[in-house]
């Protein structure tokens, strides 16, 4: 599945004098040079792939390559960079250019599956897999892409009988605008939860370069339902406050049509916003900005933003019926979650209301007594409409749509919206963890929704057991970094057809930092 609502007649409206304050807020890569630890070899186990063979790193330049053989060399951990190495030859003088074929993989899976039977339902130009011709030799390759991996592969396709290639001398220049050393290490919990917050932090440091981005494999762009998570982890670790103003600022900037927030930016070669528009993540962005002022107390970034934020509001109230509720149509877009079967009616109601109660917050706290008072009707009257018309008393749940689906998701948003006190919304959380709705949650995002509409209503014991058995089972997985998506029941689980694609390295997977550190030291 992949997004594909394009806005009709697209246009970008740009504020110049905002997108100026983005681009003064660049911030300089943070560049490290990386060895690989080891050379692995890598077969089909019981379950799935595993590494059957360890070698020290120093064997590399003692072996010799010719037509069809390969070695596969291991960096320890994930990273996001830059990767040379050198070739010479051995044997006869070179009469043919070396062909090689080299694959970079976040997991096991991407280095032995083959890509070439890959038919999935976004490009395959994301698989990290290049075809490099070597006329001169001895010489060293220095790769231009920016890659996201822990394992390089490099096959010989062809040489010639007359010679083979030694690999020497293979290095990565990782790249972040994210500092690890001024991150305090965690002590005195539980180690799996100490192994929880490094590896949420790696996630992290890895999506932060000249934005937040929501993957360095893939998608490499600023999407705001990311940024969103991304901040509020940052806040508990690297403190970039910087980065987090130039993402809203970017956002902000780079309006679509009738100043509408746009689900994502690009940002090479050019500041550019995408035509995808989602009616939750435009909503977002009062969120972003909300929990930047409670952060920072910005008051600059609160009033050079507000206009944007508050007119986000009042485009997505636009499609509040006579009866208080968002209509539900086929030409809109909300995102949620990555389930087929979901309808998003209900999860946008709530997030709408989420939204226009941080909005009127703002308002208070910018003395915009009109607003504030407009605010405060509207989420009177869209409180209502859900009660009257989503509320099921009788399965004491919301419901969505015209076929009044029960999902997850649509019952934590309500319980984070507050539109009931914390007894009603504990009811609905225990309610919902016993019946266990059959559209449930499916990716790390809807998770830490879950996580949090727990905690806030006095079940952190089940909050540390629900991270536990998600982030915790992806740990015992082998993850490097947190997932774009994980299935504890399907290892094989993806949203585009084959996992090869999936992304390893995740934004909206690093928040485990953010609760542990906030709620459970």
């Amino acid at each position: 599945m992949s997004i594909t609502n394009s806005i009709k007649d697209f246009k970008m409206e740009v504020n110049q004098a905002l997108v100026d304050k983005a681009v003064a807020l660049e911030p300089s890569l943070i560049k490290n040079t990386v060895k690989p630890i080891g050379l692995v070899t890598i077969e089909k186990g019981k379950e799935d792939w595993e590494i059957t063979e360890r070698k020290s790193i120093d064997e590399l330049s003692n072996i010799s390559l010719g037509k069809g053989q390969s070695v596969c060399i291991d960096f320890g951990d994930h990273h996001a960079g830059y990767v040379s190495f050198k070739l010479k030859p051995v044997g006869s003088p070179p009469d043919a250019p070396a062909h090689l074929r080299i694959k970079l993989g976040e997991t096991l899976c991407e280095i032995a599956e083959d890509s070439s039977t890959y038919n999935g339902s976004i490009s395959s130009s994301w698989i990290q897999e290049e075809f490099l011709h070597i006329d001169i030799l001895p010489n060293t390759v220095s790769m231009p892409r920016r890659y996201a991996f822990r394992y390089m592969e490099i096959k010989v396709v062809d040489t010639s009988p007359k010679y083979e290639i030694v690999i020497e001398d293979v290095n990565c220049i990782a790249v972040s605008s994210a500092d690890m050393s001024t991150v305090s290490p965690l002590t005195k919990i539980s180690d799996d939860l100490i192994k929880m917050d490094k590896i949420s932090l790696k996630t992290l440091q890895d999506c932060m370069h000249s934005v937040f981005e929501d993957g360095p494999k893939r998608d490499r762009r600023l999407w705001i339902g990311d940024l969103r998570l991304q901040a509020q982890a940052n806040y508990y670790t690297f403190k970039n406050y910087d980065l987090v103003k130039r993402c809203l600022y970017l956002f902000a900037g780079l309006a679509q049509n009738e100043g509408r927030v746009g689900a994502c930016l690009f940002i090479e070669p050019k500041l550019l916003v995408d035509d995808t528009a989602l009616y939750d993540y435009s909503l977002f962005f009062i969120s972003c900005l909300y929990d930047y002022y409670e952060e920072t107390k910005d008051l600059t970034v609160l009033n050079d933003l507000w206009e944007v934020a508050y007119h986000q509001a009042q485009l997505a109230l636009n499609r509040v019926d006579e009866n208080g509720v968002v209509r539900d149509s086929d030409d809109w877009w909300c995102f949620l979650d990555w389930h087929d079967e979901l309808n998003k009616q209900a999860g946008a109601q709530a997030i709408l209301i989420y939204t226009l109660k941080q909005a009127k917050k703002l308002a208070s706290i910018l003395g915009d007594a009109e607003r504030k008072e407009k605010l405060e009707k509207e989420i009177k009257k869209t409180t209502k409409g859900a009660i009257n018309q989503l509320w099921d008393k009788e399965q004491g749940f919301f419901v969505s749509g015209n076929q009044k689906q029960v999902s997850w998701i649509s019952q934590i948003w309500f319980v984070l919206a507050e539109v009931f006190d914390t007894d009603i919304n504990g009811q609905i959380l225990d309610n919902l963890l016993k019946v266990s709705p059959r559209v449930d949650l499916v990716t790390p995002y809807a998770y830490h929704h879950l996580i949090e509409a727990l905690i806030l209503n006095n079940r952190k014991a089940e909050a540390l057991s629900c991270m536990r058995s998600y982030w915790g089972e992806m740990v015992k997985d082998g993850a490097d970094c947190f997932w774009e998506l994980y299935d504890p029941k399907n290892k094989y689980a993806s949203p585009y057809g084959s996992r090869i694609i999936n992304s390893y390295c995740h934004a909206w997977s690093c928040t485990p930092s953010y609760f542990i550190r906030k709620y459970f030291l």
